[in-house]
Parts: structure tokens; sequence; C-alpha cells
């Protein structure tokens, strides 16, 4: 049985004081909640802060995105040993808004993805197709090449470390949604290539969460589905009472 998982992403959200109040209302509520994992993602600022006020409870920590080098010249950077020596747990590769705006590509996620599991930290692996993309009928071969990508390389043993997330990037931030159905099929998809790389012992290890303008209206329809274990969410994740009501889904 997979435990469910349910990731509040920050983004560039969030002062140190804002983040206290944030997470000190969410423990309050959620102290007795462990039939489901629960991941803050704060902006880098942020990370000791949340880790200080979560240091006793099963809360826990991820970061936003990390460099694939340990250390070297590479200005502005945070490197994967930075991260766990802050106690992060978890850390988000190749969200949507990365590889659109800031060059993300499959290599680079598949290089981030080998350094987060050398520093045993487990990565939260985004996925997903644009509006034009699923107009065109390119989900499935996009979102197969994609998970292929990513897990490039990486022996069997180490899989059940990676959560994947499916985001279809038209539904990011937009109030629009994936049907139940439709994110159930694709993340059925991303199940199947995994099997098809390794075998379907592996496949069904992984947890793969939804993500994609997920509210507390909508996320008992999502996580009724079969295959979906759970939702990275963005803005409903900035608020207590929200983000509180998707955990107890």
């Amino acid at each position: 049985m997979r435990k469910p998982i349910i990731a509040g992403n920050w983004k560039m959200n969030k002062t140190i004081s804002e983040a206290k109040d944030l997470v000190t209302g969410v423990i309050g509520k959620l102290a007795d909640k462990e039939d489901v994992e629960v991941v803050f993602c704060p902006p880098f600022t942020a990370l000791a802060t949340v880790k200080e006020l979560i240091k006793e409870t099963p809360f826990g920590l991820g970061a936003q995105d990390l460099y694939w080098q340990e250390k070297g010249a590479f200005t502005g950077e945070v490197s994967p040993l930075m991260l766990k020596d802050l106690g992060c747990d978890y850390v988000i590769i190749g969200h949507s808004e990365r590889r659109e705006h800031f060059g993300e590509t499959d290599e680079t996620v598949n290089l981030k993805i080998k350094a987060a599991l050398a520093a045993d930290l487990k990565p939260i692996v985004c996925v997903g197709e644009s509006l034009a993309q699923r107009e065109a009928g390119e989900t499935a071969e996009l979102i197969k090449k994609q998970t292929e990508a990513a897990l490039a390389g990486l022996a069997s043993e180490v899989i059940a470390k990676i959560v994947i997330a499916y985001e279809p990037i038209w539904a990011i931030g937009t109030g629009r949604s994936a049907t139940s159905a439709d994110a159930n099929e694709v993340i059925g998809l991303i199940r199947k290539t995994i099997a098809a790389l390794y075998d379907q012992a592996v496949a069904d290890q992984v947890r793969i969460q939804y993500g994609g303008s997920v509210k507390p209206v909508n996320v008992t329809e999502y996580m009724n589905q079969s295959e979906i274990d759970g939702a990275l969410v963005g803005g409903a994740s900035l608020e207590v009472d929200s983000f509180v009501k998707l955990v107890e889904y």
C-alpha cells in the first residue's frame, strides 16, 4: 500500500516570519495526522526555519531545486550536500516553471535526480504537457519521453525513493485542472512506463502525485482514483486552512 503524499510547493512566496506563521498553524491542526505524508517546500531562505519548527513532528522538508554538483564555482546555485546539511528530505526537480523560465531540460533533470539520490535526498520529479501539446494529441508520447529521460541510468533499487508529479502545464496556477479521470489515465501511463523500464513490482512502489490547481474542493476526487497517490500543491498550500483541508481530504 503506497502512503499518500501531499507536498506544498510555496514557489517564490513567504518571508521567514510568514513561513513561521504558516507552518505553526498547519502543525497545530495536523499534529496527529499520520496516514498521509506531508511535506513543506519553502524557498531556500526559509528552509532552516521550517526545519527547526518541524523537528519533533512527522512532517517532511523539501527544497524547490538544486544543482547537480556538490560544490564549485556556480554562483547562485545550491548543492545537494547543502540541502542535506539543512535537513531536507525531498527536493522538487524539473518543475515546469524551471523548464519554461530557467532552461531546465530532460538531461539536466536526470543529472539533478542522480545528484539528489547520491546525497540521500528523495526527488519529486515533475512531468507534464503544455496546452498546445495536449490539443495536438501529444500527451502520451511526451509524458513517456520525459519519464524515460528522467530515470535514465538509474538502478531499480533506487526507483522507490522517487516521487513523480504529473503536472499538466496548462493547469498550473490557471484555475483550470485536468479531470480526475484524465489525470488518473496519464498517471497510469507513467506507471506503465516505469514497469516497462524495470518491472511491475518496481512500478507499484512508486508514488505518483497530481499537481495543477489542486484545491480543497477537488482533492478528494483526485485521491479517489486508483493510480493517484497524492498532490503537489501550489497556491492552496500558502494558507493554513486550505492546506489543512487538502491533507484531511
